[in-house]
């Protein structure tokens, strides 16, 4: 029989331990005087040279993985066996093994050094704080449910992803999409037509809608750590209410006049008799949890001061500070929440497998680009939204924004109007792209798999790689054109 203790931990007593230990360590090694060099989360050095940038050859491990994902889940050989997170860390892990072997023997300024240093910057400055502040929002929503059954119609379903994408400013598009799609597959429950709803879903609620802070969407965290103010995404309202409303407007329309006319009527009649208001669980204390999360990463910046002071946050403060939060979510919540929720860190586990690989094996296409981006002529902000934009549906977001913002701020070199060292225009372009073109693939943004996986987990058949690439380029393409049109020069 399980212990009082580990029974009121419910099934987590094991990462509760390692979480805790993680943060003792780091309390003891903070007290022994002891951090980590501040080289490892320095800027980034500037654009690398022609001479020592890669051959186009040295992206292959890095097409071979994205291929991977693309293929096997369609491939009736390699289906079942790629359903495990094990075996996706395999192939990813072998895509990076490869692009490290060429780093050391083949690349112009390889070496061991050169190696280490750049799979220290690759882990350190982007891998884990990215994987902790999704890690840290996937847990703590995990632990509020929100449940019922309302009449699945055109018109519930465009609230529940309009709600979406202005909870993604908020509190994240991965907190967004855990505190919502579970309620929004249980309303979807009794009809066929479901994975439309959930794309639609990836697109706002996992994407577009977290323009607006940077605890929004990764890319926008990232220029807030190379000191864009906290704030400023503010100024992206007018582009998020035009592509979350025109998507939102396109779903709606594409649900009541194609998928809800398609419904058998005895599903339409189940539907509509099947209903339970909505209620909630574990709002409190996790609404307290999350919102340490985002002072967090507001705040305990450990590139820059608190503001009003002169104390500079140690390394990975932040860090452990949510990893604290995340503990305490897990202590102190009701673990009835996370049981009606079906939670588990599977989705987050196939999160952290893929993109450790893919961060690693986009190094050679990100240092090409950074050697090479100057002669693209990328120097307008319909340029830089485009060429982040289509660069981040395919490499992921977050670090394809931290290369052009350092192109941004070679070609804004004398301008006025900086933020963070770049032209406010040009800035304006790659967030846009970077955070709504991420939307474009599975692996432009790390909640699309978490979201894909959780429907899948409830039976609905998700569409393939190519299968939702057709429905971003047939809604979202023409929409982030139009906008193009109308707000960017």
């Amino acid at each position: 029989m399980r212990s009082n203790a580990v029974s009121r931990f419910g099934d987590y007593p094991r990462l509760i331990g390692a979480i805790a230990l993680a943060i003792l360590l780091y309390g003891l090694a903070t007290l022994a005087g002891w951090t980590i060099p501040p080289t490892i989360v320095a800027a980034h050095a500037g654009p690398a040279s022609v001479e020592s940038a890669p051959p186009v050859w040295a992206v292959f491990p890095f097409v071979l993985l994205l291929g991977a994902i693309a293929i096997l889940p369609l491939w009736q050989h390699s289906s079942h066996w790629w359903e495990s997170n094990r075996n996706k860390l395999v192939v990813a892990m072998a895509a990076a093994l490869l692009t490290l072997v060429y780093f050391v023997m083949l690349h112009p300024s390889g070496g061991w050094e050169f190696t280490f240093q750049t799979l220290e910057h690759v882990v350190a400055n982007d891998y884990i704080p990215f994987m902790v502040l999704l890690f840290s929002l996937f847990t703590i929503c995990g632990g509020i449910r929100i449940s019922g059954d309302l009449p699945a119609h055109p018109l519930t379903n465009s609230i529940f992803i309009a709600v979406g994408g202005l909870l993604a400013s908020l509190i994240g598009t991965t907190g967004a999409a855990m505190l919502l799609v579970r309620v929004l597959i249980e309303t979807n429950s009794q009809r066929r037509h479901q994975a439309h709803t959930i794309v639609f879903f990836i697109i706002v609620a996992c994407n577009c809608g977290g323009l607006l802070l940077p605890i929004g969407d990764p890319p926008l965290f990232l220029g807030y750590l190379k000191g864009v103010d906290f704030l400023w995404t503010l100024n992206l309202w007018r582009s998020w209410l035009f592509i979350n409303g025109v998507v939102l407007g396109c779903y709606y329309l594409l649900d009541h006049f194609v998928f809800y006319r398609r419904e058998r009527p005895a599903d339409i009649v189940r539907d509509e008799t099947a209903v339970r208001r909505l209620t909630f669980e574990g709002v409190w204390p996790n609404a307290l949890w999350l919102l340490g999360v985002v002072l967090a990463v507001a705040l305990l910046d450990p590139s820059k001061p608190i503001p009003g002071t002169s104390w500079r946050p140690w390394l990975y403060l932040r860090e452990a500070v949510q990893l604290a939060l995340v503990a305490l979510s897990l202590v102190f919540g009701r673990q009835d929440a996370r049981r009606g929720n079906r939670f588990g860190f599977a989705p987050i586990l196939e999160v952290a497998a893929l993109f450790i690989g893919i961060f690693v094996a986009m190094q050679p296409a990100l240092q090409l680009l950074d050697a090479r981006g100057g002669s693209l002529g990328v120097d307008t902000p319909a340029r830089f939204f485009w060429f982040s934009g289509w660069l981040s549906a395919v490499l992921d977001n977050a670090p394809t924004y931290l290369v052009f913002f350092e192109t941004a701020r070679i070609v804004s070199a004398g301008q006025a109007d900086l933020v963070g060292g770049v032209a406010h225009d040009l800035l304006v372009g790659i967030s846009l792209g970077s955070v709504t073109m991420g939307a474009m693939t599975y692996i432009g943004n790390g909640p699309n798999f978490m979201v894909k996986t959780i429907a899948e987990q409830s039976g609905i058949r998700m569409p393939s790689f190519f299968g939702y690439l057709g429905y971003s380029v047939a809604v979202l393409l023409p929409v982030l054109v139009l906008h193009n049109w109308l707000f960017l020069p």
